[in-house]
């Protein structure tokens, strides 16, 4: 691997960026709905909640997701990104109920599981020597409280101090902060201290509270999911932001949902990735659910690319919709695919297939297919290198050819 020759930062300089975006969109067509949308991105200017419902309700994909590419390579050339990660999700206990979650499990399940915190850095030793991120998020355990995770962060940083802890939603924080009887902040900062790096983003869901009563009763407010991301990233904790459409939620929903998220993105800085992702309709208990189609999922991503001014990555999330939609998402304005993850339960107890097994090699192959260049980034998107398969080894008893 060959350290990134880029002299800008991950995000690039705004100004940079935008004129290049104002000089590659100078001279092209577009169609009479989308020309009023492309206009505005030339000049700087932030799409509105209708110019998205314009974008949803536009016939051609293909242009949505061409204005969308103009936009990603604008801000990072053909370069892709990825990392290599593990997903240990550290218990399926819960004591929530969410109608699309396939994965949650009451205390007394015969299937129900909680690793310790012997158990839970046994199953990281597995994969330690070749990741440098574990990615953690479960059921809100009911005897767990935030002395539990600062013992686990701790425990984990002292063995693998190369590994950076992206752990623990909205919710969990929540949940620590009521258990453990202290604030957001108090939470957020004691895990700090113990090794957090980051915050995934997960269930943010759709911020609508009248949707999240029906799809995610009990779980935090809207306002609770955007206090708690506001309080780590004034106290150093990067953070992703997601969104769950598919389920019961409009256009529109979504639309002002990511306007939330570009506005505290306008305050904090410290978004770092949008991941947008469909509802998996197997084995969960939401059948009035819509269930968005592949050019719908194509359609968000690109959507979002192009609402998104604030939040440097999105991020085609191939546990979710598998590597070949995530292949084509590198070409509708998404310029990540998560990373190896090795094992993974709560997508594929939802229904997802996509493989568990991608090395490095295999990762950077499905990039290139895209006609991007992989680089192999860190979690926090602060160190960059290109990434160069090792050449495979001749096998045993083949003669090489001399040309």
């Amino acid at each position: 691997m060959n350290q990134w020759s880029s002299t800008q930062s991950h995000a690039g300089c705004k100004q940079d960026w935008q004129e290049r975006l104002t000089n590659s969109l100078a001279n092209t067509q577009w169609s009479k709905s989308i020309t009023p949308i492309a206009d505005k991105i030339a000049s700087g200017k932030r799409l509105s909640i209708d110019d998205g419902l314009v974008l949803y309700q536009h016939l051609d994909l293909t242009e949505v997701g061409r204005l969308a590419n103009f936009v990603r390579k604008s801000r990072f050339d053909n370069f892709a990104f990825f990392n290599s990660n593990v997903h240990i999700n550290q218990t399926n206990v819960c004591v929530l109920s969410c109608r699309f979650c396939a994965f949650r499990r009451s205390k007394k399940s015969s299937d129900a599981y909680s690793l310790d915190i012997e158990a839970y850095v046994d199953d990281l030793s597995i994969y330690a020597d070749y990741v440098d991120e574990v990615h953690s998020v479960g059921g809100l355990h009911p005897d767990w409280d935030v002395h539990h995770y600062q013992q686990l962060f701790r425990t984990v940083k002292e063995k693998f101090p190369h590994i950076t802890i992206k752990a623990l939603t909205a919710v969990e924080i929540k949940h620590l902060s009521q258990l453990s009887k202290i604030s957001f902040s108090e939470v957020l900062t004691i895990l700090k201290d113990a090794g957090l790096g980051s915050l995934p983003g997960g269930g943010a869901e759709i911020l609508d509270d009248e949707i999240r009563s029906i799809i995610c009763n009990g779980k935090e407010s809207s306002e609770e999911y955007l206090e708690i991301h506001k309080i780590a990233h004034e106290i150093g904790l990067p953070s992703n932001c997601t969104m769950l459409f598919g389920t019961v939620e409009t256009t529109k929903h979504r639309l002002i949902h990511m306007d939330k998220l570009r506005r505290l993105a306008d305050v904090t800085n410290g978004f770092q990735c949008f991941v947008p992702y469909p509802f998996l309709p197997d084995s969960s208990r939401l059948p009035e659910a819509q269930c968005a189609t592949g050019s719908e999922v194509l359609r968000t991503i690109a959507i979002s690319r192009l609402m998104l001014d604030s939040i440097p990555h999105i991020k085609a999330y191939r546990m979710n919709i598998g590597d070949g939609l995530a292949e084509l998402a590198l070409q509708y304005g998404a310029d990540d695919i998560d990373g190896t993850v090795q094992k993974e339960s709560i997508m594929h107890l939802a229904g997802s297939t996509t493989p568990l097994d991608h090395d490095l090699s295999r990762l950077s192959k499905l990039i290139e297919n895209a006609g991007c260049i992989p680089v192999k980034r860190n979690t926090t998107y602060q160190k960059f290198e290109i990434f160069i398969p090792p050449k495979p080894k001749p096998r045993r008893g083949l003669k090489m050819a001399h040309n």
